[in-house]
């Protein structure tokens, strides 16, 4: 999955939305539990460390079993050490990627049968860009 980055993140606003403090029923919904709790502020549940912070969009289709689809806008923190099993954007080469980081076998891996993973030989030319924390992708079609 090739990467495009967006927007680094800079001194965030605020903008505070209504959160129902109780979760939403996938079934037939109580009218007891339709309240309001407090407000939610997306910067701050999204954005821990605003300044090591960017946004990226994802390219393609081998994130997808990940629930990454084509065209979904990640939310990619620097600050964040990458463990084993993370989602990380990478540059290998020079070429931007995201990829599953996978420390035990030294290599990078899609979520999709169809790419295979990408071998991270010593001589490999890999800088971790950042862990991908978020995902938001629109569930209407446009």
């Amino acid at each position: 999955m090739k990467i495009a980055i967006t927007k680094a993140c800079t001194a965030p606003s605020t903008l505070s939305l209504p959160l129902l403090s109780h979760g939403v029923a996938a079934g037939f919904p109580s009218p007891a539990d339709d309240y309001i709790d407090r407000p939610l502020d997306l910067n701050e549940h999204l954005i821990k460390h605003p300044a090591a912070t960017y946004f990226a969009r994802a390219n393609g289709d081998s994130l997808n079993g990940r629930g990454i689809f084509d065209r979904d806008l990640l939310v990619v923190d620097r600050s964040l050490r990458p463990l084993h099993g993370d989602l990380v954007v990478a540059a290998i080469d020079g070429e931007l990627c995201c990829k599953i980081l996978d420390l035990r076998q030294r290599q990078l891996c899609s979520a999709n049968p169809a790419y295979p993973p990408v071998a991270l030989p010593e001589e490999a030319d890999l800088v971790i860009e950042g862990v991908v924390i978020h995902a938001i992708h629109h569930l209407r079609a446009p």
